[in-house]
Protein backbone atom coordinates (compact mmCIF):
# COMPACT_ATOMS: atom_id res chain seq x y z
CA UNK A 1 0.00 0.00 0.00
CA UNK A 2 1.37 3.44 -1.12
CA UNK A 3 0.94 6.57 0.69
CA UNK A 4 -0.04 7.75 -2.80
CA UNK A 5 -2.89 5.43 -3.47
CA UNK A 6 -4.85 6.98 0.08
CA UNK A 7 -7.23 9.64 -0.48
CA UNK A 8 -6.22 13.40 0.89
CA UNK A 9 -5.08 13.90 4.90
CA UNK A 10 -1.41 15.19 3.40
CA UNK A 11 -0.91 16.53 6.76
CA UNK A 12 -1.10 12.92 8.51
CA UNK A 13 1.22 11.51 5.71
CA UNK A 14 4.12 13.98 6.44
CA UNK A 15 3.59 13.78 9.91
CA UNK A 16 3.81 10.11 9.86
CA UNK A 17 7.06 9.75 7.53
CA UNK A 18 8.69 12.39 9.11
CA UNK A 19 8.20 11.11 12.73
CA UNK A 20 9.01 7.42 11.55
CA UNK A 21 12.16 8.92 9.21
CA UNK A 22 13.54 10.10 12.75
CA UNK A 23 13.08 6.90 14.80
CA UNK A 24 9.95 8.39 16.62
CA UNK A 25 7.61 5.81 16.45
CA UNK A 26 5.18 5.33 19.29
CA UNK A 27 4.48 2.21 20.49
CA UNK A 28 0.42 2.87 20.25
CA UNK A 29 -1.30 4.82 18.20
CA UNK A 30 -5.22 5.29 17.73
CA UNK A 31 -6.23 6.41 14.35
CA UNK A 32 -9.94 7.85 15.31
CA UNK A 33 -12.34 8.82 11.49
CA UNK A 34 -15.69 8.38 10.05
CA UNK A 35 -15.69 5.48 7.61
CA UNK A 36 -14.55 5.70 4.06
CA UNK A 37 -12.09 8.51 5.13
CA UNK A 38 -9.28 5.64 4.88
CA UNK A 39 -8.07 4.68 8.49
CA UNK A 40 -7.14 1.43 7.45
CA UNK A 41 -5.27 2.38 4.32
CA UNK A 42 -3.48 4.68 6.27
CA UNK A 43 -2.66 2.15 9.01
CA UNK A 44 -1.32 -0.35 6.73
CA UNK A 45 0.73 2.14 4.25
CA UNK A 46 2.77 3.29 7.61
CA UNK A 47 3.27 -0.28 8.47
CA UNK A 48 5.22 -0.96 5.20
CA UNK A 49 6.59 2.25 5.58
CA UNK A 50 8.18 1.22 8.53
CA UNK A 51 9.34 -2.47 8.04
CA UNK A 52 10.55 -2.11 4.69
CA UNK A 53 12.78 0.88 6.21
CA UNK A 54 11.16 2.33 2.85
CA UNK A 55 11.82 6.36 2.23
CA UNK A 56 9.42 9.18 0.49
CA UNK A 57 6.26 9.61 0.26
CA UNK A 58 5.62 7.21 -2.23
CA UNK A 59 6.53 4.00 0.19
CA UNK A 60 9.42 3.31 -2.15
CA UNK A 61 12.42 0.96 -0.91
CA UNK A 62 15.21 -1.15 -2.12
CA UNK A 63 13.44 -3.64 -0.33
CA UNK A 64 11.87 -5.37 -2.72
CA UNK A 65 10.87 -8.47 -1.57
CA UNK A 66 9.09 -6.86 1.94
CA UNK A 67 7.16 -4.86 -0.39
CA UNK A 68 6.03 -7.15 -2.31
CA UNK A 69 4.95 -9.10 0.71
CA UNK A 70 3.04 -5.75 1.65
CA UNK A 71 1.20 -5.67 -1.66
CA UNK A 72 -0.49 -9.29 -0.70
CA UNK A 73 -0.81 -8.39 3.42
CA UNK A 74 1.23 -11.45 4.01
CA UNK A 75 4.16 -10.17 5.13
CA UNK A 76 4.89 -11.96 8.35
CA UNK A 77 5.72 -9.07 10.40
CA UNK A 78 2.48 -7.54 9.89
CA UNK A 79 -0.68 -8.80 12.02
CA UNK A 80 -4.41 -7.93 11.92
CA UNK A 81 -6.82 -8.09 14.39
CA UNK A 82 -10.75 -7.52 13.57
CA UNK A 83 -14.50 -8.20 15.12
CA UNK A 84 -15.61 -11.47 14.24
CA UNK A 85 -18.73 -14.31 14.63
CA UNK A 86 -19.40 -17.38 14.00
CA UNK A 87 -20.26 -18.73 10.71
CA UNK A 88 -21.23 -22.05 9.24
CA UNK A 89 -17.18 -22.92 9.10
CA UNK A 90 -16.16 -21.26 12.17
CA UNK A 91 -19.12 -22.33 14.66
CA UNK A 92 -17.65 -21.65 17.63
CA UNK A 93 -15.14 -19.19 19.32
CA UNK A 94 -14.30 -17.31 16.20
CA UNK A 95 -10.64 -15.44 15.60
CA UNK A 96 -9.23 -12.81 13.34
CA UNK A 97 -6.66 -15.74 11.93
CA UNK A 98 -9.68 -17.87 10.81
CA UNK A 99 -10.68 -15.30 8.19
CA UNK A 100 -7.56 -14.44 7.46
CA UNK A 101 -8.25 -14.87 3.69
CA UNK A 102 -11.47 -13.20 3.55
CA UNK A 103 -9.59 -10.33 5.36
CA UNK A 104 -7.09 -9.84 2.79
CA UNK A 105 -9.69 -10.29 -0.14
CA UNK A 106 -12.08 -7.53 1.69
CA UNK A 107 -9.16 -4.99 1.53
CA UNK A 108 -7.71 -5.73 -1.78
CA UNK A 109 -11.45 -5.23 -2.93
CA UNK A 110 -12.25 -1.88 -1.22
CA UNK A 111 -9.67 -0.71 1.64
CA UNK A 112 -12.16 2.08 2.67
CA UNK A 113 -14.46 -0.50 3.39
CA UNK A 114 -16.46 -0.29 6.26
CA UNK A 115 -17.91 -3.04 9.16
CA UNK A 116 -21.23 -3.69 7.70
CA UNK A 117 -19.10 -4.53 4.21
CA UNK A 118 -17.19 -6.74 6.38
CA UNK A 119 -20.05 -8.61 8.26
CA UNK A 120 -21.31 -8.77 4.66
CA UNK A 121 -18.51 -10.96 2.97
CA UNK A 122 -18.57 -13.50 5.42
CA UNK A 123 -22.62 -13.73 4.71
CA UNK A 124 -23.51 -12.55 8.98
CA UNK A 125 -24.75 -9.16 8.73
CA UNK A 126 -27.85 -10.00 11.10
CA UNK A 127 -25.04 -10.27 13.65
CA UNK A 128 -22.84 -8.22 15.57
CA UNK A 129 -19.01 -9.08 15.70
CA UNK A 130 -16.48 -8.66 18.16
CA UNK A 131 -12.80 -8.85 19.72
CA UNK A 132 -12.70 -11.66 21.92
CA UNK A 133 -10.30 -12.66 24.69
CA UNK A 134 -8.92 -15.49 22.19
CA UNK A 135 -7.77 -12.69 19.79
CA UNK A 136 -5.69 -11.51 22.48
CA UNK A 137 -4.20 -14.34 23.07
CA UNK A 138 -3.33 -14.79 19.12
CA UNK A 139 -1.61 -10.97 19.41
CA UNK A 140 1.27 -12.30 22.50
CA UNK A 141 1.81 -15.30 20.24
CA UNK A 142 2.35 -13.36 17.01
CA UNK A 143 4.35 -11.13 18.84
CA UNK A 144 6.25 -13.53 20.49
CA UNK A 145 7.80 -14.78 17.11
CA UNK A 146 10.86 -12.95 16.02
CA UNK A 147 10.86 -10.39 13.14
CA UNK A 148 11.75 -11.54 9.76
CA UNK A 149 13.06 -8.52 8.84
CA UNK A 150 14.71 -8.07 11.91
CA UNK A 151 13.14 -4.62 12.25
CA UNK A 152 9.40 -4.06 13.71
CA UNK A 153 6.21 -5.76 13.88
CA UNK A 154 3.24 -3.86 13.33
CA UNK A 155 -0.58 -5.04 15.15
CA UNK A 156 -3.20 -3.66 13.17
CA UNK A 157 -6.96 -3.42 15.84
CA UNK A 158 -9.32 -2.46 12.83
CA UNK A 159 -12.65 -1.35 14.98
CA UNK A 160 -10.91 -1.35 17.92
CA UNK A 161 -13.78 -0.08 19.88
CA UNK A 162 -15.57 -4.16 19.77
CA UNK A 163 -13.40 -5.06 21.62
CA UNK A 164 -14.76 -6.97 24.90
CA UNK A 165 -14.03 -6.37 27.94
CA UNK A 166 -11.53 -9.22 28.58
CA UNK A 167 -9.79 -8.71 25.38
CA UNK A 168 -9.89 -4.80 26.29
CA UNK A 169 -8.01 -5.60 29.68
CA UNK A 170 -5.43 -7.94 28.14
CA UNK A 171 -4.29 -5.79 25.43
CA UNK A 172 -3.83 -3.31 28.35
CA UNK A 173 -1.76 -5.44 29.74
CA UNK A 174 0.29 -5.11 26.76
CA UNK A 175 0.22 -1.50 26.25
CA UNK A 176 1.45 -0.96 29.64
CA UNK A 177 4.54 -3.59 29.21
CA UNK A 178 5.47 -3.17 25.49
CA UNK A 179 7.92 -5.77 23.59
CA UNK A 180 10.54 -4.35 21.98
CA UNK A 181 10.30 -2.78 18.24
CA UNK A 182 6.34 -3.60 18.35
CA UNK A 183 3.83 -1.18 17.01
CA UNK A 184 -0.10 -1.40 17.69
CA UNK A 185 -2.31 0.47 15.44
CA UNK A 186 -5.90 0.79 17.05
CA UNK A 187 -8.36 2.10 14.25
CA UNK A 188 -11.67 3.23 15.55
CA UNK A 189 -14.55 5.17 14.46
CA UNK A 190 -15.73 5.96 17.69
CA UNK A 191 -13.11 6.99 20.24
CA UNK A 192 -15.71 7.02 22.97
CA UNK A 193 -16.35 3.66 22.53
CA UNK A 194 -12.56 2.06 23.51
CA UNK A 195 -12.19 2.35 27.02
CA UNK A 196 -10.07 5.13 28.67
CA UNK A 197 -7.33 3.12 30.06
CA UNK A 198 -6.40 2.42 26.14
CA UNK A 199 -7.03 5.47 25.21
CA UNK A 200 -4.43 7.39 27.07
CA UNK A 201 -1.87 5.26 26.50
CA UNK A 202 -2.03 5.66 22.84
CA UNK A 203 -1.05 8.90 20.49
CA UNK A 204 -4.13 9.53 18.67
CA UNK A 205 -4.44 10.99 15.15
CA UNK A 206 -7.82 12.17 13.57
CA UNK A 207 -9.42 11.60 10.41
CA UNK A 208 -11.92 14.33 8.97
CA UNK A 209 -14.57 13.31 5.95
CA UNK A 210 -12.59 13.70 2.83
CA UNK A 211 -13.14 16.82 0.91
CA UNK A 212 -15.83 16.52 -2.03
CA UNK A 213 -12.66 17.62 -4.58
CA UNK A 214 -10.34 14.74 -3.29
CA UNK A 215 -13.70 12.20 -3.64
CA UNK A 216 -14.29 14.23 -7.33
CA UNK A 217 -10.80 13.84 -8.45
CA UNK A 218 -10.56 10.00 -7.30
CA UNK A 219 -13.52 8.61 -8.83
CA UNK A 220 -12.67 10.58 -12.38
CA UNK A 221 -9.20 9.16 -12.42
CA UNK A 222 -9.64 5.93 -10.98
CA UNK A 223 -13.19 4.89 -12.06
CA UNK A 224 -13.36 6.93 -15.33
CA UNK A 225 -16.61 8.22 -14.52
CA UNK A 226 -17.82 12.45 -15.99
CA UNK A 227 -16.60 14.84 -13.63
CA UNK A 228 -20.06 16.02 -12.90
CA UNK A 229 -21.66 12.64 -11.98
CA UNK A 230 -18.19 12.44 -10.05
CA UNK A 231 -19.07 15.91 -7.89
CA UNK A 232 -22.78 14.91 -7.28
CA UNK A 233 -22.05 11.58 -6.13
CA UNK A 234 -18.86 13.30 -4.09
CA UNK A 235 -21.79 15.64 -2.18
CA UNK A 236 -24.23 12.92 -1.68
CA UNK A 237 -21.40 10.50 -0.10
CA UNK A 238 -20.55 13.31 2.69
CA UNK A 239 -16.63 12.73 3.19
CA UNK A 240 -16.70 9.17 2.49
CA UNK A 241 -14.94 7.64 -0.09
CA UNK A 242 -16.93 3.95 0.41
CA UNK A 243 -20.31 5.80 0.24
CA UNK A 244 -19.50 7.23 -2.75
CA UNK A 245 -18.33 3.83 -4.20
CA UNK A 246 -21.89 2.28 -3.37
CA UNK A 247 -23.63 4.82 -5.01
CA UNK A 248 -21.70 4.82 -7.75
CA UNK A 249 -22.50 1.39 -8.50
CA UNK A 250 -25.72 1.73 -7.30
CA UNK A 251 -25.47 -1.17 -4.49
CA UNK A 252 -25.76 1.68 -1.61
CA UNK A 253 -27.18 -0.52 1.47
CA UNK A 254 -29.19 2.99 1.97
CA UNK A 255 -31.55 2.35 -0.74
CA UNK A 256 -33.97 0.22 0.48
CA UNK A 257 -33.85 2.50 3.82
CA UNK A 258 -35.37 5.40 2.07
CA UNK A 259 -38.73 3.78 1.49
CA UNK A 260 -38.55 2.67 4.93
CA UNK A 261 -37.88 5.59 6.63
CA UNK A 262 -41.01 6.97 4.26
CA UNK A 263 -43.10 4.10 5.66
CA UNK A 264 -42.75 5.26 9.00
CA UNK A 265 -43.19 8.85 8.89
CA UNK A 266 -46.23 8.33 6.61
CA UNK A 267 -47.69 5.64 9.13
CA UNK A 268 -46.01 8.23 11.95
CA UNK A 269 -48.41 10.92 10.73
CA UNK A 270 -51.57 8.91 10.41
CA UNK A 271 -51.26 7.23 13.89
CA UNK A 272 -52.40 10.44 16.16
CA UNK A 273 -55.74 9.24 16.95
CA UNK A 274 -56.06 6.99 14.56
CA UNK A 275 -56.05 2.97 15.55
CA UNK A 276 -55.19 1.77 11.84
CA UNK A 277 -52.26 3.94 12.16
CA UNK A 278 -50.89 2.33 15.37
CA UNK A 279 -51.13 -1.19 13.94
CA UNK A 280 -48.84 0.31 10.63
CA UNK A 281 -46.50 1.56 13.29
CA UNK A 282 -46.30 -1.82 15.13
CA UNK A 283 -46.20 -3.88 11.58
CA UNK A 284 -43.40 -1.51 10.54
CA UNK A 285 -41.42 -2.49 13.64
CA UNK A 286 -42.08 -5.95 12.99
CA UNK A 287 -40.59 -5.57 9.95
CA UNK A 288 -37.61 -3.71 10.85
CA UNK A 289 -36.97 -6.10 13.86
CA UNK A 290 -36.53 -8.71 11.11
CA UNK A 291 -33.03 -7.05 10.17
CA UNK A 292 -30.09 -8.28 11.50
CA UNK A 293 -28.46 -5.72 14.20
CA UNK A 294 -25.31 -3.96 11.92
CA UNK A 295 -28.84 -3.48 10.08
CA UNK A 296 -31.09 -2.10 12.61
CA UNK A 297 -28.00 0.46 13.31
CA UNK A 298 -27.13 1.60 10.54
CA UNK A 299 -31.04 2.28 9.37
CA UNK A 300 -31.22 4.92 12.50
CA UNK A 301 -28.38 6.47 11.80
CA UNK A 302 -29.50 6.89 8.27
CA UNK A 303 -32.94 7.98 9.92
CA UNK A 304 -30.81 10.74 11.54
CA UNK A 305 -29.25 12.02 8.94
CA UNK A 306 -32.99 12.21 7.35
CA UNK A 307 -34.12 14.30 9.93
CA UNK A 308 -31.08 16.61 10.30
CA UNK A 309 -31.47 17.15 5.98
CA UNK A 310 -35.24 18.04 6.77
CA UNK A 311 -34.18 20.67 9.47
CA UNK A 312 -31.34 22.12 7.06
CA UNK A 313 -34.05 22.81 4.02
CA UNK A 314 -36.56 24.10 6.81
CA UNK A 315 -34.06 26.89 7.94
CA UNK A 316 -33.43 27.21 4.14
CA UNK A 317 -29.84 25.93 4.39
CA UNK A 318 -30.16 24.38 0.70
CA UNK A 319 -26.47 24.45 -0.16
CA UNK A 320 -26.19 21.71 2.23
CA UNK A 321 -29.21 19.41 1.81
CA UNK A 322 -27.58 16.48 -0.38
CA UNK A 323 -30.51 13.93 0.03
CA UNK A 324 -32.54 13.49 -3.41
CA UNK A 325 -35.04 11.35 -2.25
CA UNK A 326 -37.20 8.89 -4.92
CA UNK A 327 -40.34 7.29 -3.38
CA UNK A 328 -43.25 8.23 -5.02
CA UNK A 329 -45.09 11.52 -3.91
CA UNK A 330 -42.57 12.00 -1.06
CA UNK A 331 -40.46 15.38 -1.23
CA UNK A 332 -38.25 16.26 1.01
CA UNK A 333 -39.14 20.21 0.72
CA UNK A 334 -43.22 19.10 2.42
CA UNK A 335 -41.63 17.40 4.62
CA UNK A 336 -39.02 19.92 6.30
CA UNK A 337 -41.92 22.18 8.24
CA UNK A 338 -42.69 19.03 10.72
CA UNK A 339 -38.75 19.54 11.38
CA UNK A 340 -37.80 22.10 13.45
CA UNK A 341 -36.64 23.67 16.83
CA UNK A 342 -39.04 22.54 19.06
CA UNK A 343 -38.71 18.81 18.30
CA UNK A 344 -35.37 18.00 16.39
CA UNK A 345 -33.94 17.64 19.67
CA UNK A 346 -35.92 15.10 21.05
CA UNK A 347 -36.33 13.41 17.98
CA UNK A 348 -32.26 12.95 17.55
CA UNK A 349 -32.32 11.80 21.25
CA UNK A 350 -34.63 8.52 21.03
CA UNK A 351 -33.09 7.81 17.73
CA UNK A 352 -29.67 7.56 19.72
CA UNK A 353 -31.31 5.86 22.35
CA UNK A 354 -33.26 3.17 20.10
CA UNK A 355 -29.14 2.62 18.36
CA UNK A 356 -28.04 1.95 21.83
CA UNK A 357 -30.19 -0.33 23.15
CA UNK A 358 -30.60 -2.37 20.05
CA UNK A 359 -26.46 -2.23 20.14
CA UNK A 360 -26.99 -3.83 24.01
CA UNK A 361 -29.18 -6.61 22.40
CA UNK A 362 -32.82 -5.24 23.40
CA UNK A 363 -35.74 -6.51 22.22
CA UNK A 364 -35.36 -4.65 18.82
CA UNK A 365 -39.52 -4.87 18.07
CA UNK A 366 -40.10 -3.07 21.41
CA UNK A 367 -37.47 -0.65 21.23
CA UNK A 368 -38.71 -0.12 17.76
CA UNK A 369 -42.54 0.03 18.44
CA UNK A 370 -41.63 2.58 20.95
CA UNK A 371 -40.00 4.77 19.34
CA UNK A 372 -42.46 5.10 16.46
CA UNK A 373 -44.88 6.26 18.90
CA UNK A 374 -43.17 8.47 20.55
CA UNK A 375 -41.83 9.68 16.90
CA UNK A 376 -46.09 10.00 16.27
CA UNK A 377 -46.16 12.84 18.87
CA UNK A 378 -42.81 14.31 18.02
CA UNK A 379 -43.86 14.77 14.47
CA UNK A 380 -47.06 17.02 15.09
CA UNK A 381 -45.24 19.39 17.88
CA UNK A 382 -45.60 22.87 17.00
Amino acid sequence: MLFSDILGHEHIKNHLIRSASQGRIPHAQLFIGPEGTGTLAMAIAYAQYIVCQNTGSDNAGENEACNLKFNHLGHPDLHFIYPTVSTEDVKSKPKSIDFIQDWRQFIAENPYGGLFDWYKMLGVQNKQGEIRVDDAAEILKSLALKSLEGSYKIMIIWMADKMNIAASNKLLKLLEEPTDKTVFILISESEEDIIQTIRSRCQVLRFNGLPESVITEALVSRENIDEKEAFKIAHQAQGNYNKALHILKEDNEELPFEKWFVDWVRAAFKAKGNAAGIQELISWSEQIAGLGREAQKKFLNYCIDMFRQALLLNYQADSLVYMEPTVEKFKLENFAPFVNGNNISEIFKELSDASYHIERNGNAKLILTDLSIKLTRLIHKK
